[in-house]
């Protein structure tokens, strides 16, 4: 068994180091911050590479790329290689395979549109990609903020808690 064999000899996931895909450390930077302002305590995402399986690498050569959370567990697909070509591209990508790890693996609706108390999807119709909130029952859907940009939620003006 090799430092790279996991159980069963698949391999383990390695960490990818910053600057090998630029467009996704960017991205995740942006989605890093929308989980920090949502999610505090969560910690950074990460991205972790696995080799092409066996049968792949005649065809495609490139590594599995997933987004992590802080103790390397994930959910979900693996990165797009192709979304590489823009930042906007990259942050869709990522945020989304974000999305998946969050909810995946710790049963989290995130994000949350601060408004609605809804559950928020990507939408890559906009340039930057946003976080699309459907609205409530007499308000319309909407775009709550462009990925990176989620505020944390402010309590009401009433909400006065005794401090401890």
């Amino acid at each position: 068994m090799t430092a790279m064999d996991g159980y069963d000899g698949a391999p383990r996931p390695r960490e990818v180091r910053p600057g090998e895909y630029p467009l996704w450390d960017r991205a995740l930077d942006l989605v890093n911050r929308d989980l920090a302002a949502l999610l505090p305590g969560t910690g950074p995402l990460r991205l972790l590479a696995l080799p092409p399986w066996a049968a792949e690498e005649d065809e495609d050569p490139r590594e599995h790329v997933y987004v992590a959370l802080p103790d390397g567990r994930w959910h979900g697909n693996d990165l797009w290689h192709g979304s590489t070509a823009s930042v906007a591209a990259a942050s869709a990508e990522v945020a989304e395979a974000a999305q998946e790890t969050v909810m995946g693996v710790l049963w989290q609706v995130w994000p949350v549109c601060a408004e609605h108390r809804l559950g928020m999807h990507l939408s890559q119709d906009e340039d930057p990609a946003v976080w699309w909130c459907a609205g409530g029952e007499r308000d319309p859907a909407h775009a709550r903020a462009p990925v990176g940009g989620l505020d944390a939620p402010r309590r009401p003006r009433g909400d006065r808690r005794e401090r401890p």
